[in-house]
């Protein structure tokens, strides 16, 4: 921002006052009205905005992007990552570090790390849409919630290791939900709701929670195995 005294660190620093000056200084032509909020601020007012980005691992060495025996690690923005051209069939999605770096090799799959809440990066890649998508997160109300808003975006996903037999198997490493969600999820199966719906009622125990890198990892074996 080259103005007299205005630099990019006041202007980060300042969003909420400026929205308010800017919706009243700036005819409606100048504004995306449909962006909102502080996380629509760029670019409601015509400003860059920094890239969301996506960290996949690529599970087959056959779609490796790099020419190189190193594990294919790799972050890109949403724009690159929707342009990808791979003939993958499966896409698995984490929440945990650990799980996304151990998780096996696959044919014809890659997995992404998600990051909670928000599949906004996932928005550009049609693609996608034309893949198995699997849903790895924590059983508890929230990762249920978490499975909830990828659906909307991914209608075919499907939850793994999320289940009532994973759940009772690893009773000794429960931990406890500090703050469970409690309402109605409409895209819920009615074997996940059900478990959803356990939890949320403490049904099960007091906000009961499993934490997906507990999952003993032969039980992500003998699922990858079930899929081959």
């Amino acid at each position: 921002i080259d103005l007299p005294g205005i630099h990019t660190k006041f202007i980060e620093g300042h969003r909420g006052v400026l929205t308010e000056l800017f919706d009243l200084a700036l005819p409606p032509a100048a504004m995306d009205e449909a962006m909102r909020g502080v996380s629509g601020f760029c670019r409601r007012y015509g400003f860059r905005d920094k890239p969301l980005r996506i960290r996949f691992r690529i599970l087959d060495p056959r779609h490796a992007l790099v020419a190189s025996a190193t594990d294919q690690d790799i972050t890109l923005s949403d724009d690159t990552f929707a342009d990808l051209r791979l003939s993958l069939q499966r896409v698995f999605i984490t929440e945990n570090e650990t799980n996304f770096l151990a998780f096996p090799k696959m044919e014809d799959s890659m997995i992404l790390f998600g990051a909670g809440y928000g599949f906004d990066m996932l928005a550009k890649a049609a693609w996608l849409r034309d893949c198995e998508v699997y849903y790895w997160g924590d059983i508890d109300t929230h990762g249920f919630a978490i499975l909830d808003q990828l659906r909307v975006r991914l209608q075919q996903a499907r939850s793994f290791l999320m289940d009532r037999e994973t759940l009772m198997a690893h009773h000794a490493h429960w931990v406890t939900e500090q703050a469970p969600l409690k309402r109605p999820l409409a895209n819920l199966s009615p074997e996940e709701n059900a478990l959803y719906e356990d939890l949320w009622h403490d049904r099960l125990g007091r906000r009961v929670r499993l934490e997906q890198e507990r999952i003993g990892f032969t039980w992500l074996q003998r699922f990858l195995t079930s899929l081959a």
